[in-house]
Formats: structure tokens, sequence, C-alpha cells
């Protein structure tokens, strides 16, 4: 059989040319990356709270032997490391636990780009308990200091703020200004904070009398440095990730002894032996509704 050259080649290129040729892909997605705590995390969550727990138990036994009238300092203290044991005792347990979310691109000059999604544990019981405990230890510092009701609000507020916004950038996306833009806030509100200790906190101390005023600032200037670290601690672990898991565990949890039980012994401790320091509650505080100013209900009128 004589096949025509010319139409044999026209065939072969007439097939190559119907031939489907799919396009190379510009982004290849890759398998996730869960960033998980291993053993070592989950038994330092397991040892706060234990230490958490073990405080809360000695602070309150510290309370009974003062008139419940002078109690303030204890209580405030107590609830303290009372809700950090429980959210401690929620991380340790498995509750208080989300995953964010990220996708990071890594750019190829030959070969495709890869899609690296990364779903990294976020312990937001541990900013409830923040939410709850900064604003009770800023309450310990500014009766110390005998700070005006004012400046005790704006700085409460200014630290839930801060609290709240450093949530947010932890559930930030990294597409947008979110992360770093609600982190940026949180230290602009926790600059309002350490003015109102700095600046009103001393004076005050400083009036009470010279113990008052060195104490306060030994206790103030321990609590600042402490807090100081936390928005580093978190820049470098949930920020920019430079820390797994574990070591972000250990960090807060070491933060968290210093600033809690470590600082509330220190305190109770320590304000005992200055007198200028105590607070004396009396009224409803100390004695309930006494009979003169008791609330009366279904009591007939006189003459009815």
């Amino acid at each position: 059989m004589i096949v025509d050259p010319v139409q044999a080649f026209s065939k072969a290129t007439s097939a190559l040319a119907s031939a489907s040729v799919s396009p190379v892909p510009s982004v290849v997605p890759s398998l996730p990356d869960y960033q998980d705590a291993t053993e070592t995390g989950e038994r330092t969550l397991w040892v706060v709270f234990v230490i958490m727990f073990v405080a809360s138990v000695l602070f309150t036994g510290l309370s009974w032997n003062v008139p419940i009238s002078k109690r303030l300092y204890h209580i405030v203290t107590t609830l303290i490391v009372i809700f950090a044991s429980l959210s401690y005792f929620a991380m340790a347990s498995g509750h208080g636990i989300s995953y964010h979310k990220s996708i990071e691109i890594e750019k190829n000059r030959h070969v495709p780009d890869v899609e690296n999604v990364v779903y990294r544990q976020v312990y937001w019981a541990r900013y409830v308990d923040w939410t709850l405990t900064t604003p009770l230890l800023l309450l310990d510092l500014a009766l110390l200091a005998g700070l005006n009701g004012g400046s005790i609000l704006i700085a409460v507020v200014a630290d839930i703020i801060m609290v709240l916004t450093g949530l947010f950038a932890a559930f930030g996306s990294e597409q947008t200004a979110q992360k770093w833009g609600w982190y940026t806030i949180a230290n602009i509100a926790y600059l309002v904070v350490i003015w109102q200790l700095v600046y009103h906190g001393r004076a005050a101390a400083s009036s009470k009398g010279g113990k008052v005023g060195s104490f306060f600032a030994a206790i103030g200037g321990f609590t600042l440095v402490i807090w100081t670290v936390y928005p580093i601690v978190w820049g470098i672990a949930d920020g920019s990730r430079n820390l797994n898991v574990d070591q972000e565990i250990i960090a807060y949890a070491i933060l968290d002894v210093l600033a809690k039980p470590i600082f509330g012994a220190w305190l109770l401790f320590t304000h005992q032996s200055i007198p200028e320091t105590n607070v004396d509650i009396g009224g409803f505080w100390s004695q309930g509704l006494s009979g003169e100013g008791a609330i009366r209900v279904g009591d007939d009128d006189e003459g009815a």
C-alpha cells in the first residue's frame, strides 16, 4: 500500500493539535500542617493548674485570719488565682481551645508556587482568664496606691481593651491588617495602663508615706516588667510563629505563675506589716443589712 507522505504528515499534525493539554497549575496545595501541643505542653498546663489551685487554698486560709472589714485584698487576690486555676484546668483537659487557619504561599521561580495551610492551636480560655484576672490585679495595685476612682476605671477599661484586642489578633487573617492591627491597638491600650500606674499610681502611693511608696514601686515595677513580656511572647509565638505551641505554653505558664500566685503572696504577706495600706470597709460589706436599714416587704401600714 502506497501512503502519500504529505497526507500522513497532515494527519499526524492534526492529531497533535487536537490533543488536550492540561494547564500547569500556578499554585500547588500541600497537606495541612497542624501545630498542636505535645505531651510536654499538656503536662505544663496540669502543673500550673495545681500551682494555681494550691495558691487558691493558701490565700483562702490566709483570709480566715483577717477581719472581714479588712479582707478586700485577700478576696481580690484569691479570686485571681481561682479564675486562673479554672482556666488552666480547661486548657489542660482539652477545653477552651480552637484552631486558627492561615495560608502561606511559598513563591518559586521555575516551578509552581506551593500553598501551605497551617492550623495552629489557640487557647482562647487564656484570654478569658486575662479578661477576669488582670482587672483584679490592677485593682490590687490601685488599692495599694490609693488611686482615685477615675484613674482606676480608665486603667481597667484600657486593660480589658488590651486583652480583647489581643484575642482578635490571635484569630486575625494573615492577608489583612487584622492581626498586627489589633496587636497595635492592644499595645496602645497597654500604654494607657502603664501611664495610670506609673504617673498617677506612684504619686498617690508616695503621698501615703515612704513605706507605701517603696512597696508600690517594687511590686508595681515587678508587675509591669512581667506584663511587658506578655506582648513580646505573643509577637514571637502567635504573631510570627517562631515559637511552637509547647514553647508558647511554657512561656505563658512562667509569666502567669509570677504575675498571679507570686504577686499575690508578696502582696498579702507584705501589706500586713504596712498599716497605711490597709483598706477597712464597714457597713454592708462587713455587717450586712442592719435592722434599721433593712428593706421590709409585706408590712401593713399602721392604721390601715
